[in-house]
């Protein structure tokens, strides 16, 4: 186990570091890196506690990573997203139960959580641990899934980059892993076994976790990049009239038809409301009530309809290139998002031309 232990700390550290040297490095980077160093801590702490106490006092490292991971999620996910000195009230479970174990020296023994000599401390930190593991679980899912259904009202290409599939598969077997690591503890507890035998549990799981961070956090980029804004750019949320929906819905087709944005594989809806000067809220609500499309669905019609145009015009370009020139930015999503419009593949719709 001392082994083990040794090796999380050592990985943590290296893949923290690695991660807060990235050539360009966010805030969500920043977060993960602390996140990484949280999990290095507590493998010190664990270490030390072996050689100083020869066994181990209780571990609450759920109450720090739990929080950590959950501002790491908010951080790709939200746009513009920065951290306040109020969010470090996310660590006083922590803080709290830290400081009392260290003071009272309080061991991971069955003893420590005996519920007729230490009621008020088993159920206190029993409860606390396990109102964590709801709450921020619950938030980090809600999260990420709110994120991904959002995406085609932002961007026109969604890349796999953008829809942090692995961030909600590792969340999901964070929560597998606190199931398991509850009824665990409880059956460890109810036969008076080796409390420790927890730590052969809990600490291969942690390793897990720094390698999976680690690799995925150096793969991922940032999800919405930062936009110059003036002393204009906040909106108040209001209900549009008739005439200002369709003054909207006439610009957006008027900017389509001639200047063609969607060519861009990179077209986003920031870049719309930019050059439309209307603010996002008003472009999403004129999409969704009048011309009764998201964003996504709008402009790779558009890029549908330009491929058609060059399939009909320039035989001689093959089908890959045609997509690329007309805004696509790769094969799997031009032939899915072509044959769900048209109802034929580019190839399929190619040979019927002929």
């Amino acid at each position: 186990m001392e082994v083990l232990i040794w090796i999380g700390l050592s990985q943590s550290l290296f893949e923290g570091i690695l991660i807060v040297n990235k050539q360009q490095v966010s805030m969500s980077d920043r977060i993960l890196s602390a996140c990484l160093f949280l999990l290095a801590g507590s493998f010190l702490f664990t270490g030390l506690e072996y050689n100083l106490f020869k066994k181990p006092l209780i571990t609450n490292g759920f109450l720090l990573i739990n929080p950590a991971f959950y501002l790491y999620i908010k951080s790709l996910t939200k746009r513009d997203f920065s951290l306040k000195w109020l969010q470090l009230l996310h660590l006083l479970p922590f803080l709290f139960f830290e400081i009392i174990i260290l003071v009272f020296k309080i061991p991971l023994s069955v003893a420590s959580f005996n519920l007729t000599d230490k009621l008020e401390f088993s159920l206190l930190f029993t409860g606390t641990t396990i109102f964590s593991w709801i709450i921020y679980n619950t938030l980090s899912i809600v999260t990420v899934c709110k994120h991904q259904k959002n995406l085609k009202n932002e961007f026109s290409n969604i890349e796999d980059n953008s829809k942090l599939n692995w961030l909600l598969f590792i969340v999901i077997v964070y929560v597998s892993f606190c199931v398991i690591e509850f009824g665990f503890g409880a059956y460890v507890y109810l036969s008076n076994a080796d409390m420790l035998l927890t730590h052969w549990l809990t600490y291969p799981f942690f390793l897990f976790l720094v390698y999976v961070l680690g690799y995925y956090g150096l793969k991922q980029r940032v999800v919405f990049k930062e936009q110059k804004q003036n002393a204009t750019a906040k909106y108040e949320k209001s209900v549009l009239a008739t005439d200002r929906k369709e003054e909207i819905k006439s610009r957006i087709y008027q900017l389509f038809d001639k200047k063609k944005p969607f060519l861009d594989p990179d077209f986003n809806m920031d870049m719309l409301s930019q050059q439309l000067a209307y603010p996002k809220h008003q472009i999403t609500e004129v999409l969704s009530t009048e011309i009764q499309q998201n964003f996504f669905q709008l402009v790779n019609s558009y890029r549908v309809e330009a491929v058609k145009k060059l399939l009909e015009e320039n035989n001689q370009y093959s089908i890959e290139a045609i997509g690329y020139e007309c805004g696509f930015n790769g094969k799997s999503t031009f032939y899915t998002i072509f044959k769900k419009i048209t109802g034929k593949t580019p190839s399929q719709y190619r040979d019927s031309l002929r």
